[in-house]
């Protein structure tokens, strides 16, 4: 990797938790940051705080997705790290079904879909030496196809894991398609229950500290020894084991097939 204070790093969901503290440690270590966000007050306060260039994008809706990515293109020579850290939990009321405005399941839409529209629309500026560091979850549950939006038997546990696994799936079956290109794709549940808003809200009492999943997660953008490591799954700072469905090539082309015609009718 060139050295941090060349690198320019996005950060995606860096307003709350996890995110804002990874943006104001990589501008103290001295990496230009991008901050993403999407609410303008909290961007502009996080701008003044830390040094962060910022942008705003709600997840929940693909088109400023990819108006997003076509900023990103046009601002931007190159990325050197990519995080994608934005994301929902569970909701205050685990057994409401929420959508987003494309019509999506809304975990699925915000922890997966969108990160991997993001991702896929602005690869030409992830040039090697590069990562992609994807924030997933220990909590993965295996998804049926036929129902992937969870019509039936909906919970918000249910569809948060399911998200979660979608978002590792993607990382390994990315990895395999980058491999050699000198960007490496890596993903990681980096603390459990955090004491993060999100975690809060989901009626949890917190078991770790933001700087127990904040290390973890910068070991994976800036560790030298990771350089040439691809398409795996840590838990914390150890590698582990993803949900078996994640080793299935044909689950993982599946879903790449089913995510690329949902990104298209949504912005059709």
């Amino acid at each position: 990797m060139r050295p941090l204070t060349e690198q320019t790093i996005l950060v995606t969901g860096a307003t709350d938790g996890l995110g804002r503290r990874l943006v104001a440690e990589l501008t103290a270590r001295g990496a230009r940051v991008i901050a993403h966000g999407r609410n303008p007050d909290k961007l502009r306060a996080l701008r003044e705080e830390t040094g962060a260039e910022i942008v705003r994008a709600d997840f929940a809706v693909l088109s400023q997705v990819d108006r997003l990515a076509t900023e990103l293109l046009s601002r931007y020579e190159r990325i050197d790290v990519l995080v994608n850290n934005a994301g929902v939990g569970t909701g205050a009321d685990p057994a409401r079904r929420e959508e987003s405005a494309d019509g999506y399941e809304l975990r699925f839409a915000v922890n997966y879909l969108a990160a991997y529209h993001l991702t896929r629309r602005i690869l030409p500026l992830l040039r090697a030496p590069a990562r992609i560091v994807n924030v997933a979850s220990a909590g993965q549950e295996e998804f049926g196809f036929t129902d992937l939006q969870l019509r039936r038997r909906y919970s918000g546990a249910s569809a948060y894991m399911r998200s979660k696994l979608a978002l590792v799936m993607f990382t390994i079956d990315l990895a395999d398609q980058l491999r050699g290109s000198g960007v490496t794709v890596n993903a990681l549940h980096p603390a459990t229950f955090m004491d993060t808003a999100m975690v809060r809200a989901s009626g949890r009492t917190p078991v770790s500290s933001v700087d127990d999943g904040a290390a973890a997660t910068l070991r994976l953008v800036l560790d030298a020894d990771l350089a040439e490591i691809t398409g795996r799954f840590f838990n914390g700072t150890r590698e582990a084991d993803p949900h078996p469905q994640a080793h299935s090539r044909r689950a993982r082309e599946r879903l790449r097939q089913l995510s690329d015609e949902l990104v298209a009718d949504a912005l059709s």
